[in-house]
């Protein structure tokens, strides 16, 4: 009798799963395709930084034409400084928020960062966190940012070489400096030191907040006996970290460690999403996101 009894409870609560199921594929089918794109940067709050974002954002619109592109800061610090100039931007939460309420159905989130970091991987979290929501945008990805894969790594050197400024002797330096981070993908910027130089031995690549230091860079520019270096920013926009951390005249500043080490440094303040071949590469990212949302 009991077993009978299990059997009658189980089959009801499998009608009502079988139920509920159907009703909300049913609803999500007949709702109306509505696709979007929402690009997310680190952000910036300096003015000269924005060209930056510009050029992303032509760039997009141009190989996207009729999608909505929208844009979010995953740095609440750049956000709030901001807001007191009377700029609001949105975070990923409020604009993917936004977004859902909109009737968005179909969002690429293309992250426009450098490395696979702590502000992507808290992307990807938030993300997720939509993704489970009723009633919510149901088809919901997150491209790659610039360095991801061995192609991208490749990709990235073949840009760096070719913007290299003409006026450069080969025994003068390039220093690129990259943000950097305690996350396990600071290991990308040696790696991707390395690999430039296999094409040019006179090519490093240092961070603010991570490895290799300004200070190993100095050592490696001295044992070469070099006498000058371009000092470029490895970031999408020439911002902050670039005009006072690399290119500032404090006495901890880039170039002010090098030129007392005997190193002239010429200063190139121009972010990675200004060069067209280096915006090329998370193009093909939401690419890859946009075909796979079809």
């Amino acid at each position: 009798m009991r077993s009978k009894k299990s059997i009658i409870i189980l089959g009801v609560i499998l009608s009502l799963l079988l139920a509920v199921n159907t009703y909300a594929g049913g609803h999500d089918h007949d709702r109306p395709v509505k696709k979007g794109i929402l690009l997310v940067a680190f952000g910036s709050s300096m003015p000269e930084a924005q060209i930056s974002f510009d050029n992303i954002d032509k760039r997009v619109k141009q190989e996207f034409k009729n999608v909505p592109v929208r844009w979010a800061y995953t740095s609440s610090i750049i956000r709030k400084k901001l807001a007191k100039e009377g700029k609001n931007l949105d975070s990923v939460a409020s604009a993917l928020s936004e977004m859902m309420d909109q009737g968005f159905t179909h969002v690429a989130v293309q992250s426009l960062h450098t490395i696979r970091g702590e502000e992507y991987d808290n992307l990807a979290h938030t993300v997720r966190a939509f993704k489970t929501m009723p009633e919510g945008i149901s088809h919901l990805i997150v491209g790659a940012p610039l360095l991801s894969s061995q192609k991208d790594m490749e990709n990235a050197v073949s840009a760096i070489i070719n913007n290299i400024p003409k006026s450069r002797k080969k025994n003068e330096a390039i220093v690129l400096m990259g943000h950097g981070t305690h996350h396990p993908s600071n290991a990308f910027y040696a790696a991707l030191m390395f690999h430039l130089q296999q094409k040019d031995p006179n090519v490093f690549v240092g961070t603010v907040e991570g490895t290799p230091e300004i200070d190993d860079i100095k050592a490696m520019l001295m044992k070469k006996r070099i006498k000058k270096s371009y000092l470029i920013p490895f970031m999408s926009v020439a911002g902050d970290h670039a005009r006072n951390d690399m290119a500032g005249d404090e006495d901890d500043s880039w170039k002010s460690i090098l030129t007392k080490a005997g190193i002239k440094c010429e200063i190139v303040l121009k972010g990675t999403a200004e060069y067209q071949n280096m915006i090329d590469i998370w193009v093909d990212h939401l690419k890859v996101v946009m075909d796979q949302l079809k």
